[in-house]
């Protein structure tokens, strides 16, 4: 029978009848089929109330970095990620940081940004002004959407208006700016932004279109700043290599790619443990890295007076404590425990200062031994694992492989399968 991906009701149909559906399509095996089911913490009832047409539950190693030292406090942070070093990264360049007294973070207020697209008017500097002579009203109108927010300190607070050309003519977008307290805050804002959206075009005689939040939330920053001292580095040229590396960077957009990517390797690592919005985090970072029209390194990197390095990380942070898989998931709600945060602002000054310690260590590495020899020694366990070694044989397979300076998949197979044949031979 022909294979197709046609399938009429599948997501009405139970898991187990998904899963068997997949099993036929792609050939799996039993054992392929028990690893799908392999819930861990999280049920695959409570999974598929989540997301749409599950067949199972994927798993990443959870993990926790140490030494962090944030505003004088200490905290063990979570992070859920597959790529080798960025934990025991995180957690060296931590270390290194709280020798000159730890990171200093803040935050601005939880403010996200809702857009509407007004088209279709006549005049569109009018148009503006009409929108601005009635900002109350609209404000109250999007505070009557959610009253508990309100009640809580948040709630819709200003409206802004540009007037912006396009391929489709002029258009007037509204901002309307929410304070989404402990929330990330995409529902309460996108809620708002529908509400208000037939107001504004009652007043202009203009056609709203979209109505959502904006990812490019440049009302809601972290920022967190460092100093190591020069002797923790390594001296003086390293404190130089670092500064040269950074110097790339601003200079050189495929190079400041990489440098963010580092950055984002802590960020991200700490949202999907905390079950955070991953790629509105992703795509708020990088234009906020192109915001001036040239994409730059997100930090800052200088010496002191003293021939110290000192960093500094400002980017968008909108993270939540309450709302979506952070109340859902049961491993996100631990990861939030062993953090301790109190506040979405806290949990923002933890992931950029987490951010800020994985920079730092890259930076390190590029500049002094390279970043592949840390990197793949971790590597080289995993692929012992991939070619199917197991207990004891990962370690001793990933040693041999590390001591003869050759991490590659086939000699990970020629290792394990002859340490196979002397463990019969014994």
């Amino acid at each position: 029978m022909k294979r197709t991906s046609r399938i009429p009701g599948f997501y009405k149909l139970p898991i187990i009848e998904r899963v068997k559906i997949v099993k036929e399509f792609a050939e799996l095996t039993d054992e392929e089929v028990s690893a799908l089911l392999n819930t861990g913490s999280l049920p695959l009832d409570l999974a598929d109330r989540m997301i749409e047409n599950v067949i199972g539950v994927f798993h990443l190693p959870f993990a926790v970095a140490t030494n962090f030292l944030i505003n004088g406090k200490d905290y063990l942070v979570p992070m859920v990620i597959e790529e080798p070093s960025v934990v025991a990264a995180a957690s060296n360049a931590a270390k290194m940081v709280r020798a000159g007294g730890g990171f200093k973070a803040e935050t601005t207020p939880p403010v996200m940004i809702g857009q509407i697209q007004l088209t279709n008017v006549k005049d569109p500097v009018e148009a503006k002004e009409q929108i601005l002579s009635e900002k109350e009203k609209i404000l109250e109108i999007a505070n009557e959407q959610d009253p508990i927010l309100v009640k809580l300190g948040g709630g819709a607070k200003d409206v802004e208006v540009r007037i912006i050309d396009t391929i489709k003519g002029p258009m007037v977008i509204v901002h309307l700016l929410v304070d989404v307290r402990d929330a990330m805050g995409a529902n309460a804002v996108n809620t708002m932004a529908e509400a208000v959206a037939p107001y504004i075009e009652k007043i202009t005689g203009g056609k709203v279109y979209l109505r959502i939040v904006s990812n490019l939330a440049v009302k809601r920053l972290a920022r967190a700043e460092c100093v190591v001292p020069k002797e923790v580095l390594g001296g003086e040229d390293v404190v130089e290599g670092i500064l040269y590396a950074y110097a790339f960077a601003k200079a050189d957009p495929y190079r400041a790619a990489t440098h963010n990517k580092g950055i984002m390797n802590g960020v991200i690592a700490v949202a999907l443990a905390t079950g955070n919005d991953t790629r509105a985090l992703e795509a708020g970072a990088h234009a906020y890295a192109a915001i001036t029209g040239r994409y730059l390194p997100l930090s800052t990197w200088e010496m002191t007076e003293k021939g110290d390095l000192r960093g500094f990380l400002e980017m968008p942070m909108a993270v939540g404590i309450v709302g979506g898989a952070t109340r859902v998931n049961p491993l996100a709600k631990i990861a939030l425990k062993i953090l301790g945060v109190k506040t979405a602002s806290e949990l923002a000054q933890v992931m950029v200062s987490v951010g800020l310690a994985n920079n730092l260590a890259a930076l390190k590495a590029l500049a002094t031994e390279g970043i592949q020899k840390g990197h793949m020694k971790l590597h080289a366990r995993n692929l012992a694992i991939a070619v199917g070694a197991t207990g004891e044989l990962i370690d001793l397979v990933a040693e041999r492989m590390i001591k003869e300076g050759k991490i590659r998949m086939e000699r990970a197979r020629e290792i394990l399968e002859e340490l196979k044949r002397k463990m019969k031979a014994s």
